[in-house]
């Protein structure tokens, strides 16, 4: 089909818009949690990804016969390349404790800084990226939290059917503990449907309380 000039820089204009917001779909992704403890409501977290940016925000209240039991407080932003993290800024508040974390890509290292206390991890470091599946694939990961950068071993569990959003979803399902000098740290389980998105998650604590996840509407 012959186009005229005028309809052709029309046709390549139209190209183009479209496909910046197909590039846009694909860079850009939300995951917006409703968190609870045994149950009960505490609170929400929520992931936004752009451009490879990662940011995390994360409020929890605890409260028992009225009182406020347990507070926390969390934000992150990772910026990301390849799977692996060029930067990372957190800061974090639990009750009245205070966390800053921030990290940087410089040459064959990633170099972190946690309260004034500095360590240096492999270049390609991960942190508990639930969202990207290639965290499966690893045997250690950062904790964006208190910079502990922990052992991990990862196990497929049998798949299963979540409901998700009202909807019933045959996921994927994997168990990921974490350890540090050999005492564990966090057991923590994670679903993913067919196409690896993430869908829930379950935290298991020390004392025996779970904290859940579920995608909000």
């Amino acid at each position: 089909m012959h186009l005229y000039p005028g309809q052709e820089k029309m046709t390549k204009l139209i190209l183009s818009v479209f496909l910046v917001f197909m590039t846009t779909g694909l860079q850009a992704k939300e995951w917006a949690f409703d968190v609870f403890l045994d149950d009960k409501d505490i609170g929400t977290h929520t992931f936004k990804l752009e451009n490879n940016r990662l940011t995390s925000q994360a409020d929890f209240l605890v409260k028992v016969l009225f009182i406020n039991a347990y507070e926390y407080h969390h934000t992150a932003i990772e910026q990301w390349g390849e799977n692996c993290l060029i930067r990372l800024k957190a800061d974090t508040t639990e009750n009245s404790d205070q966390f800053k974390v921030n990290g940087m890509k410089q040459d064959n290292n990633f170099l972190v800084e946690y309260n004034k206390t500095k360590q240096q991890l492999p270049a390609c470091t991960m942190t508990f990226a639930y969202w990207n599946p290639a965290i499966l694939k690893q045997t250690q990961l950062l904790n964006p939290q208190n910079a502990e950068y922990l052992d991990v071993s990862i196990t497929a569990m049998d798949a299963e059917v979540v409901t998700v959003k009202g909807r019933p979803i045959k996921a994927k399902h994997y168990a990921i503990l974490g350890a540090l000098a050999g005492k564990q740290k966090l057991n923590i389980e994670v679903w993913y449907d067919n196409h690896d998105d993430w869908l829930q998650l379950k935290s298991t604590t020390p004392e025996g309380y779970e904290i859940f996840y579920r995608l909000n509407n």
